[in-house]
């Protein structure tokens, strides 16, 4: 080819390319009619699975969809055998209370936030879910899970005096030691003043250097099998103390600096012997070896000693001989996933599809030994370079942060007993969103909060009013449950002991409590009845979107892996997808947790006959050194911002009872608690709901969204504790997942 020939054929291409443009356009249009056109059809069908004689295969048919298609669309649709679906939910509101008294208070000027309706043209306060996990957990810098919620049978003692409610018999229940719970407020005068500042000299920056990657293996202690590299190989563990399994793992593969354990579980080992788990698990990880000693730690990232928890401790070891030529990590794969039987190569590749997925937006990802480490380091690197932002983020001060961390409270746990729900419940059935927290990152408040006192909202027009609750913000309120209302509190109440919160729902019942934009906009604008909530004070932040990069990225990451578990032609490696989608999910949720940034729990070890630190908690003692613990407090972390991780959890907790379906702009449907009916709801479980029916709600597999997760056939006795929920929970996965498997009887 000449110059001329490559000239003139340089020039076609601009044509060519113009009409490339055109035809993209008309099929983004085309895509852009279809879609509408599925989603009305999708509307439609949702539509008419609320009459009672609707049938799947007749829908389907005329819709030019598959029965599985429709019955996706609308679960009320599911043939269902006449004698289950003859199982419907009793129908019984629950009976009233007698609400504790209190005596008359002074109280301060207040505003009464005006009632919102519902069609108020709002943006919707999206915001997270927190872990699956049920039982409290503090995995060494990882977020903070609160306390399940245990049986109640009343509400917390108001702080004003409630309306009078007849007093009626109530069913024998476990007595419940929590009494209110006093909140703090914001204090007049200069002390007033640190509550709209930031920490002089504390700022988020983007890192200018990369992480460095530690040699990884993984190791399932029942059977000795370890994978490394692209191989496995069966190891003598010995007895199984964490010396054995290091000289073993070390023999076998040198340089080791990371083990994770899939299986097994030896922290367990001789725990029946020991008053506590946590008390067996601190005796395992100091168990004398000759070879290896505690790891003492050294440099600002590193951290000293043994993280010492019920199911996932972290045991940090250096050579006896040369204590400081490197540490040697064991750690639990359960902060990252459940294995759920797989094996440790599976558990290997899951991390390799985990390292390959975010390697698409972060270049110099590197997994580190948690998720919450692994969070917060892919999130300082979407720390914007150019704009307001570009020098970092300012940290708030140490007073702010530590009324957010006494007043913002996390996921929703709550079991609800009769007589509010049924004591043979029809069914019991799980909803779960899926990805909760991603739908709720594109907002978060930034700088310094404005302060608003009651009177300076009383003086705002309600046009101001409404504004400033939709803003970013946080809201000291005194809250009155409404004459009438059956369902489920919206608001959560301070109390003491197990439970940091309640969820009032007697009418007339008044309490004074914190809670986000999103929790207040919510009481306000239901569709079923207005709370009355006055404003004591709050505080305003500006409206940014510090996560929004971060959380849309871990999103495409979790969905190419989500995908691939549904494709791929391997079966082992659709599992490795499957876990790899759930290491995302930790990313986001104990990165978001880590945000809190609440007083950190460090734990240690002391020889026998020195001094113990000061403010210690013993954990346990051996022949050689004792085992303790104590709250460290507020550090000076650069990576501190309560202020996201109460705003996405305040919004979490209402998309738990009301969540939006949208096309664009458009509010095309509902899901959530307050869309069922009153006397349903039996369990809240951070972002997932039990109900005693199933709900017509459209899943779609985007986060948020309300997936089926188990169905247990009733008639189920009511569980009276979290742990028979929990049981019953995994027997309705167990009934879902058989009648979902290929020939399964199909509901």
């Amino acid at each position: 080819m000449d110059r001329k020939t490559y000239t003139a054929k340089v020039a076609e291409l601009r044509p060519l390319r113009e009409e490339i443009g055109k035809a993209e356009k008309t099929v983004a249009a085309a895509q852009a009619a279809l879609d509408k056109l599925n989603l009305q059809r999708a509307r439609r069908i949702t539509e008419l699975a609320g009459y009672e004689g609707a049938k799947a295969d007749a829908v389907a048919k005329a819709s030019g969809l598959s029965v599985g298609d429709v019955v996706r669309i609308a679960p009320l649709l599911d043939p269902t055998p006449a004698a289950v679906r003859a199982a419907k939910t009793d129908d019984q509101s629950a009976a009233p209370v007698e609400a504790p008294k209190a005596e008359p208070v002074a109280e301060p000027a207040v505003a009464v936030a005006p009632v919102l309706t519902r069609p108020a043209a709002v943006v919707e306060q999206s915001a997270p879910a927190a872990p699956e996990t049920e039982a409290p957990i503090e995995v060494e810098d990882q977020a903070v899970v609160e306390q399940p919620a245990p049986a109640v049978a009343a509400v917390a003692a108001p702080v004003v005096p409630a309306a009078s409610v007849a007093p009626v018999a109530v069913v024998d229940r476990p007595a419940v030691a929590a009494g209110p719970r006093e909140l703090p407020t914001l204090p007049e005068g200069p002390a007033g003043a640190r509550f709209e500042a930031v920490t002089t000299g504390l700022v988020s920056k983007r890192p200018n250097f990369v992480q460095q990657s530690r040699s990884t293996v993984f190791l399932d202690a029942a059977t000795g099998d370890l994978a490394v590299r692209d191989r496995v190989v069966r190891l003598d563990l010995g007895a199984r103390t964490p010396g054995e399994i290091l000289d073993a793992v070390l023999a076998t593969a040198p340089g080791t600096e990371r083990v994770y354990i899939t299986a097994g579980a030896p922290w367990h080992d001789g725990a029946e012997r020991y008053s506590t788990l946590k008390d067996a698990v601190a005796a395992w990880l100091n168990t004398p070896s000759p070879r290896w000693t505690t790891a003492v730690g050294s440099g600002r990232d590193k951290l000293a000693g043994h993280f010492v928890h019920q199911r996932q401790p972290v045991g940090r070891y250096a050579p006896a001989a040369a204590p400081d030529a490197g540490t040697v990590e064991i750690r639990s794969i359960g902060e990252w996933f459940d294995a759920d039987g797989a094996d440790v190569a599976v558990c290997r590749q899951a991390f390799t599809l985990l390292w390959q997925a975010l390697r698409r937006h972060w270049d110099d990802v590197v997994l580190m030994g948690s998720p919450s480490q692994t969070g917060r380091d892919l999130w300082t690197r979407t720390i914007p370079t150019k704009g307001k932002w570009a020098g970092g983020y300012p940290v708030l001060s140490e007073e702010l942060r530590g009324l957010l961390h006494a007043t913002g409270g996390q996921g929703r746990t709550e079991l609800i007993l009769p007589p509010r729900v049924p004591e043979q419940l029809p069914a019991l059935v799980e909803y779960d969103r899926t990805f909760a927290y991603a739908k709720h990152l594109w907002k978060s408040p930034v700088d310094v909060p404005v302060r608003i006192t009651a009177r300076a909202f009383a003086a705002m027009t309600q046009a101001e009013q409404t504004k400033a609750l939709m803003r970013c913000s946080h809201w000291n309120i005194r809250v009155t449950v409404p004459a009438g209302w059956e369902h489920v509190g919206l608001l959560p109440a301070p109390v003491t002991g197990e439970r940091a919160w309640v969820y009032p729902s007697e009418p007339g019942t008044t309490f004074t409590t914190w809670a986000g934009g999103a929790e207040v906009h919510l009481a306000l604008s239901n569709h079923l009845m207005p709370w009355r909530v006055e404003i004591l004070g709050g505080l305003v932040w500006e409206d940014g979107d510090p996560l929004d990069s971060w959380g849309k990225k871990l999103k495409a990451a979790w969905g190419d892996l989500t995908n691939l578990s549904k494709i791929h032609g391997d079966e082992r490696q659709r599992q490795a997808a499957y876990l790899a989608s759930r290491a995302v999910r930790s990313v986001l949720l104990f990165g978001l947790g880590g945000f809190a940034q609440r007083p950190r729990l460090v734990s240690g070890t002391t020889p026998v006959g020195e001094a113990l630190p000061a403010g210690v908690e013993i954990l346990g003692q051996d022949e050689s050194v004792v085992t303790w613990q104590r709250q460290a407090g507020f550090s000076r972390d650069p990576y501190a911002h309560p202020e996201w991780a109460a705003y996405v959890w305040s919004g979490a907790r209402a998309a738990l009872l009301d969540t939006k379906y949208r096309q664009g702009k458009e509010v095309v449907g509902y899901a959530g608690a307050l869309h069922a009916k009153p006397g349903s709801v039996v369990y809240f479980g951070t972002d997932g709901i039990a109900l005693t029916e199933r709900q017509p709600w459209p899943y779609r597999g985007e986060p948020g969204d309300y997936l089926l997760k188990g169905h247990l056939t009733g008639p189920v006795e009511h569980p009276v504790s979290q742990e028979q929920y929990l049981q019953l929970r995994g027997l309705g996965r167990a009934e879902l997942a058989a009648e979902q498997a290929p020939g399964g009887e199909q509901r």
